[in-house]
């Protein structure tokens, strides 16, 4: 997708003169921020008919700028705003997951009424880099996020049976699902089982091995009782829900195959016992044909049934 492509995405819903303001509140009056969180019109996490559709951007706090074969699609912050603002208009987006800096510009440009706000809590593992596996946590920590009045929260953990620094990752990861549990903030755990593959990681999306990670993540902490699952759709999902009691959300990553082929997918995961939504990101605000609205429509109707 070329920048002018990118760029073509319809009207968005954002005038110039709020980023405007929005960089003013920035440098002038940072305590804006935590006033836009205590003036949000906030909603349960789960309502209606117990559904969730989110909208994923915390890729670019870990260096993950590219889609598909665009390394810097996502680069440009403007451009991001417009196409999440986009997004959670369309009708129903229940929320958005990103790190603290996109999350404060969308309550600044008061995008977050009335939609679930999910912080992302490790962002260390930067994508590419020798360190990849020790995944810090870098983004929000529980304490933050119930100051701001977020509504859940969601962390990455990558388990690489061949790289001791897994270690750590799984001690922080249970540390913050207890911390988690302790504030009564549901969190999302995005589990996979990983390895080096030519000097970069990559994950196993084989049933098994989703399975296998799904075991592991689903006893991290003290208690489980505020505990979600964030899983890619594999074959046989049949068998992956079949691993696990704690209710789950899909998730979209950054897909080549034709948008029917994935949308197909998705359906026939979301009909499972235990699947309640799905959280995607890239495969929708920077969809093949750059027509966001249609894309999240489309995802919103195989999670609401509209």
């Amino acid at each position: 997708m070329s920048a002018p492509e990118r760029t073509r995405t319809a009207a968005a819903p954002i005038a110039p003169d709020a980023f405007a303001s929005l960089r003013e509140a920035r440098q002038r009056s940072p305590q804006s921020i935590g006033t836009a969180f205590a003036q949000r019109v906030r909603r349960p996490l789960v309502r209606g008919d117990g559904r969730l559709f989110i909208v994923a951007a915390d890729h670019p706090a870990r260096g993950a700028l590219g889609v598909r074969s665009d390394p810097t699609a996502m680069a440009g912050r403007y451009e991001l705003l417009q196409r999440l603002a986009l997004a959670l208009s369309r009708p129903g987006v229940d929320g958005v997951l990103g790190t603290p800096d996109v999350i404060e510009d969308l309550a600044l440009l008061g995008a977050l009424d009335d939609k679930v706000a999910v912080g992302s809590m490790n962002r260390g593992g930067l994508r590419g880099a020798v360190f990849e596996m020790d995944d810090r946590y870098t983004g929000y920590d529980v304490d933050s996020m119930t100051r701001s009045g977020m509504d859940a929260a969601k962390l990455l953990v990558r388990i690489n049976l061949g790289d001791a620094a897994t270690a750590r990752t799984l001690e922080a990861t249970a540390d913050a699902v207890t911390a988690s549990a302790r504030a009564g903030l549901p969190i999302m755990l995005e589990p996979f089982m990983s390895d080096w593959v030519d000097g970069r990681i990559v994950n196993d999306l084989s049933t098994d091995a989703v399975i296998t990670s799904v075991a592991i993540a689903s006893g991290l902490g003290a208690t489980s009782a505020y505990s979600w699952l964030k899983l890619p759709v594999v074959a046989d999902m049949e068998r992956v829900m079949e691993a696990t009691t704690l209710p789950t959300l899909l998730l979209g990553g950054d897909s080549e195959a034709a948008p029917d082929e994935t949308y197909a997918s998705w359906a026939s995961a979301l009909s499972l016992p235990g699947v309640h939504g799905l959280v995607v990101g890239r495969t929708l605000l920077y969809p093949q044909d750059d027509d966001v609205a249609l894309a999240v429509d489309t995802a919103a109707s195989l999670v609401h049934g509209h």
